[in-house]
């Protein structure tokens, strides 16, 4: 489906594409008449992911000759920056990899964009860098304060992208993303990550068999049932947001920042509780300890993303986006 006031045909660099986020993102691209150019090493991203017929070049986000190249033999208008490593806990465990991949890659990427003439440049943030003491919902007006590495990565390149900007005239969307889950309703493409950490994923393994547990951590959160709450955005909402901003941007829109989310959540035991409806099966669940870096509650204040680039969810129902995950992970078996 064609999205309503698509800009007019452009090739985009996309990074990270062959993974799980970036992958939605290309199809969509595709779809709308544009021409998504693949950057990815593979290390965690999959090739049989890409399903349009994209032009896939096999290397690294950090490698400025190759993304210099790519960018004028393609002739790249709009940079779009998924590749990051994304895992909480091993941040905490591993801080020097989270800042040499997601802080020095992406410098690295920036420099070669506005070197190379890139006009636009949308970039894949998280909802985590707001913190522990965020309000719930949070706006984009809040100031971050991080709890672990990886959202610090993200806030530092965050702060890179607007100061290089003021001086380059690069024009940039910050996309902070809550939690991502479900998959593409045709089957297409989903989340193919071994030793998955995000919950509605490995809920679903628990739910096909593939794993005989699933473990909660902390129930002693400051939350109705003890357990964390997060705001769950389907995998196919968050992608229509990154071609909402390149629309935004191709209009002359200004450079900006803004929350991915539909503005409520559900605690993990809620979203135990759905997977159990959906699927009619038991899901054993053991107690753990509060992971390090993990915060109580993340939802959005989504309204400036409404209203500023016209975004519209069509998937905004936790029942669904399980149900999606779940036809996604029976289809891996």
């Amino acid at each position: 489906m064609k999205t309503e006031g698509t800009s007019k045909p452009e090739s985009v660099l996309v990074t990270g594409g062959c993974g799980y986020i970036g992958s939605h993102v290309a199809r969509q691209l595709s779809t709308a008449g544009h021409k998504p150019i693949i950057l990815d090493n593979l290390s965690t991203g999959f090739r049989e992911l890409l399903t349009s017929g994209e032009v896939l070049i096999e290397g690294n986000c950090a490698d400025h000759s190759l993304v210099v190249k790519i960018i004028r033999d393609y002739n790249i208008t709009t940079v779009m920056h998924f590749a990051a490593s994304t895992v909480v806990p091993e941040s905490v465990a591993n801080p020097v990899k989270y800042y040499k991949n997601n802080v020095a890659g992406s410098l690295s990427l920036i420099e070669a964009s506005t070197q190379a003439g890139v006009k636009n440049f949308i970039f894949s943030s998280t909802g985590s860098v707001y913190g522990e003491a965020a309000p719930v919902p949070v706006t984009e007006h809040y100031r971050p304060e991080p709890s672990n590495p990886y959202s610090s990565s993200k806030l530092i390149t965050e702060m890179m992208l607007k100061d290089i900007a003021a001086v380059t005239g690069l024009r940039y969307a910050i996309l902070r993303y809550f939690n991502v889950a479900g998959a593409d309703p045709e089957g297409r493409q989903g989340q193919k990550s071994k030793n998955a950490t995000h919950l509605i994923k490995i809920a679903s393994e628990v739910a096909c068999g593939k794993r005989k547990s699933l473990s909660v951590f902390g129930t002693d959160y400051d939350t109705p049932d003890g357990t964390g709450v997060r705001d769950y955005i389907h995998v196919e909402d968050l992608a229509s947001a990154h071609l909402a901003a390149m629309q935004h941007l191709a209009r002359g829109g200004e450079s900006d920042t803004f929350n991915c989310g539909y503005g409520h959540g559900f605690s993990v035991l809620e979203v135990v509780k759905a997977v159990e409806a959906v699927t009619g099966k038991h899901l054993e669940v053991t107690v753990e300890p509060r992971r390090p870096g993990d915060i109580s509650s993340s939802v959005a204040d989504n309204r400036k993303i409404k209203e500023k680039l016209g975004w519209n969810p069509k998937f905004d129902d936790l029942k669904l986006i399980v149900t999606h995950a779940v036809q996604w992970e029976k289809s891996l078996n």
